[in-house]
Order: C-alpha cells, then structure tokens, then sequence
C-alpha cells in the first residue's frame, strides 16, 4: 500500500490522533504539514488554518487520500511513528530479531525477508498491547521500506482479522 491508499483505508480517528500528536509535541511538523498540502493544492496556508480544529483534521486527511500528497503523507507517517511510538518500533524489531537503536530506527540493512513464526508471534504479542489500529498503520508503513513488501507480511495484513486500519 501506498501512503494514499493508507490514509483512504485508515480511520478517521488514527488520523486526529496522529494530528493531535503533532500539535501538542511538534507543532512546527504541523504547520508545515498544512503548508506543504496546501501548497500542493495551489492554496494559501492561511485557507486551511482558518478552519476549525475538527475541519483542519478531516482537510488534511481528505488531502492526504491523493496521490499526488503520497511523499508528505509518508514523511507525517514515519515521523509520527519514529518520534511518537518509539517503544513500539522497538519491540517488534526485537520480536523479528532485526537490530534497532533502542527507539525503533533499524541499524544497518533491513533483512530480506521475514520469519513466519517469528511475525505471527511478534503480531499476537503486540496486537494486544497497542492501539491495534496504529499497530496495523506502522505494519503497513514497515511494509512499504521494501520494494513489493514482504510476502508473509502482506499476507497477514490481509488475513488477520485484527489488522484492520479501520
């Protein structure tokens, strides 16, 4: 999937607390956000910060379904999860066994393909620990680091019922 077809796909309510999360912890990568779809959009920034908070968020997230917005729509999504769910990131490398910093950010190349058994034991651990609904987000984000995905990672986006985005 791509970051368009993430965003289409996931549930208005990832989406505000992704933004949420922006604003109370980075609020420069907010505003730039708007800035950059706005600009894409050939609007003034100043169009959408008018809006309320609530239209701003269903803006923003309406913009980011096109294709044309894929690049900032992945850039919000990697940022959102290597600075705001850290300790996710790194407990499924270290399920998977791939070799992480300590905040999620892989150290060296990513492996070329994904044990089964290690993936189904890593997904039934953390499904039940985080947000299922930003733990399916950050498998597809995770996902998309390899040209074509991983084989067995895709298949269990596809067939496990609790890996849903919305």
């Amino acid at each position: 999937m791509k970051s368009h077809e993430i965003f289409a796909a996931v549930d208005p309510a990832v989406v505000t607390e992704i933004l949420d999360w922006f604003r109370a912890h980075d609020r420069n990568v907010y505003k730039s956000a708007i800035a950059t779809l706005a600009g894409n959009r050939k609007l003034r920034p100043v169009f959408v910060q008018k809006k309320s908070l609530p239209e701003q968020y269903a803006w923003v997230h309406k913009t980011l379904q096109i294709k044309a917005c894929d690049a900032i729509g992945e850039q919000i999504l990697q940022a959102y999860l290597m600075a705001g769910q850290q300790s996710m990131l790194g407990m499924f490398c270290d399920g998977m066994g791939i070799e992480h910093d300590g905040k999620g950010s892989v150290v060296g190349d990513l492996p070329a393909e994904l044990d089964k058994a290690k993936l189904d034991e890593t997904v039934d651990k953390l499904v039940d620990v985080f947000d299922p609904k930003i733990f399916t987000l950050y498998l597809h984000c995770f996902n998309m680091q390899v040209a074509g995905g991983y084989p067995t990672l895709t298949e269990k986006l596809a067939s496990d019922e609790r890996l849903k985005l919305a």
